[in-house]
């Protein structure tokens, strides 16, 4: 995914289905300056955590 979808994502009010490693997750944050984005999953969302935009998969 590029840093202008994720972004996009992010800011939608929509349920948008994204997964990272095959889990779907959430996009809370994305860092445009190191494409990062903040992400939880939807199972734990206690357990927040930064990866690399481009790992993330919109489905």
């Amino acid at each position: 995914m590029n840093v202008g979808r994720a972004k996009e994502i992010a800011d939608s009010a929509d349920m948008i289905n994204v997964t990272y490693d095959g889990m779907p997750v959430i996009i809370q944050h994305v860092d445009e300056s190191t494409k990062m984005a903040r992400i939880y999953s939807r199972t734990d969302p206690d357990n927040e955590r930064d990866v690399p935009v481009l790992n993330l998969i919109e489905e």
